[in-house]
C-alpha cells in the first residue's frame, strides 16, 4: 500500500478507514441524540420533575457532527493531499479530541449522580442512562482515532517541512 501524504507510517487505506470510522461514530452519535430527544420530550411532569441529564442539555451526542466533519476532512486530505488540507484535518481532529474529552466528563458526571425521578419517568430515565453508557464507549474510541491521526499528521507535516528546508538549503 502506498503511504499517505500525511506521513510514511500510515497507508492511504488506513487513513480512509480512520475517516470512515469517524463518520460512522458521528452519525451514530447524532442518531442517539435524536433518540434521546424523542425519549426526554415524551416525559410526563411528575412529582419529582422530569429527568434531563447534563449531557443531554449540553447536546454531547449532537457533537457527533464534529466527528462527521473531521472524518470527511481526513478523507479529503487523503485523496487530495495538500498542506492546507492536512492542517485542516489536524485542526478538526484536535476539536474532536476536545469534544470527546468534554463528552466523557459530562457523561461520567451524569452516570455518577442519579436523582430520583417520578415513577412515570423512571423507564425513560433508565433507558436514557443506558444510551449514555453506550455513547460512553464510543467517545474514547473517537478520542483514540483523533489522537492517532493528529500525531501522525503532525509528524508528517514536520517531516515535510524538514524536507523542504533541506531542499532549499541544497539549492543555495
Amino acid at each position: 500500500m502506498a503511504p499517505c501524504a500525511c506521513c510514511s507510517k500510515v497507508s492511504i487505506a488506513d487513513s480512509l478507514v480512520l475517516g470512515a470510522i469517524q463518520i460512522m461514530i458521528g452519525i451514530f452519535s447524532v442518531f442517539m441524540w435524536y433518540l434521546l430527544l424523542i425519549l426526554y420530550m415524551g416525559q410526563i411532569k411528575g412529582v419529582f420533575g422530569t429527568y434531563e441529564p447534563i449531557s443531554y442539555k449540553a447536546g454531547c451526542a449532537l457533537w457527533g457532527v464534529i466527528f462527521v466533519v473531521s472524518g470527511i476532512s481526513i478523507i479529503r486530505a487523503t485523496r487530495h493531499p495538500s498542506q492546507r488540507l492536512l492542517v485542516c484535518a489536524m485542526i478538526m481532529n484536535i476539536l474532536c479530541m476536545i469534544a470527546a474529552i468534554i463528552a466523557v466528563v459530562l457523561t461520567i458526571l451524569e452516570l455518577s449522580s442519579f436523582h430520583s425521578v417520578s415513577y412515570r419517568n423512571y423507564g425513560q430515565a433508565k433507558l436514557g442512562r443506558e444510551i449514555s453508557r453506550v455513547l460512553l464507549g464510543f467517545y474514547p474510541l473517537e478520542l483514540g482515532i483523533s489522537f492517532t491521526y493528529t500525531i501522525f499528521s503532525c509528524v508528517g507535516l514536520c517531516r515535510k517541512n524538514e524536507d523542504l528546508t533541506e531542499e532549499a538549503e541544497s539549492t543555495l
